[in-house]
């Protein structure tokens, strides 16, 4: 079995299986069997859903996270917001994330559902901020990574 280790700062929060942790001191943790987790910037409260790209990734991120009824619910809502935002979209390269990262969630492989919406997002930004749209899939937005033996991959073996 292999065991991933995250380094976390005063005052971060960490979500393992649907429980919210605050963190009073730094800390180093091991997580040493499977469970569901983000952290750090990686989590999205509803108030920062603010846009159509960020309101999928809080919709994954509430089926990953979340417990199961509110898995179903936040899937439900993530093809409904999925979409709505490919009708609205003119990218290809965006529908057709969106389409991966569906079928990700539907899997149960939301990380890296929520690792494709983040690159949406700088895409969307880029987009309302008027800057040229820079969706480039050879190099993935970085996340969070957590030290360790393990990849960043959310969930454990």
């Amino acid at each position: 079995m292999s065991t991933l280790v995250l380094e976390l700062r005063q005052g971060d929060l960490l979500v393992v299986n649907g429980a919210p942790l605050r963190f009073r001191n730094r800390a180093r943790i091991e997580l040493t069997s499977r469970a569901r987790f983000l952290f750090g910037k990686q989590i999205m409260t509803p108030e920062a859903a603010s846009t159509p790209a960020r309101r999928i990734y809080f919709a994954i991120q509430t089926a990953y996270i979340g417990n199961e009824e509110e898995r179903e619910r936040g899937l439900e809502l993530a093809r409904d917001l999925v979409a709505e935002f490919q009708q609205a979209t003119t990218s290809t390269m965006v529908r057709d994330m969106l389409d991966s990262a569906l079928a990700l969630a539907e899997q149960d492989e939301c990380y890296q559902a929520l690792k494709l919406i983040r690159r949406i997002m700088q895409h969307e930004d880029a987009v309302l901020q008027g800057s040229p749209p820079t969706l480039d899939s050879a190099n993935p937005a970085p996340a969070p990574r957590p030290s360790g033996p393990a990849p960043g991959t959310g969930a454990m073996a």
